[in-house]
């Protein structure tokens, strides 16, 4: 089972082409942080920032559960693929942020997986 990541922004459209669907716009965000407003969310201050909110490690130890549980029955389904969008307002800080983590997470879990940023460069 081949895992892709997808972030992306509410306010370019969801994307279509997925099997899950996490918004994070619900996590505090960089954006309004002067220093952190230009910045990724690969940047070590931005992922800092997002992973240390309590409200992000409560999120990620509860779709971090939800995976466990679905991937082996994705798997026993024989899907060879599966596409996990996390979303946020511009795709930019917060759904970054997660999806590295995510992505990390599930690679220790034998995984193969992959994380495609689709707004990250979007304004």
């Amino acid at each position: 089972l081949t895992i892709s990541l997808l972030t992306f922004g509410y306010k370019f459209g969801v994307p279509y082409d997925i099997d899950l669907l996490f918004d994070v716009r619900f996590l505090k965000n960089p954006f309004f942080v002067p220093e952190l407003k230009s910045l990724p969310g690969s940047d070590p201050r931005v992922r800092h920032f997002v992973l240390t909110d309590p409200d992000a490690g409560a999120f990620i130890n509860h779709v971090e559960t939800l995976l466990r549980f679905l991937l082996p029955l994705f798997q026993r389904e024989r899907r060879s693929y599966l596409t996990i969008a996390i979303g946020c307002t511009g795709g930019r800080h917060r759904s970054v942020a997660i999806a590295s983590h995510l992505c990390e997470s599930l690679a220790t879990l034998g995984y193969e997986v992959g994380v495609k940023h689709r707004d990250i460069g979007k304004t």
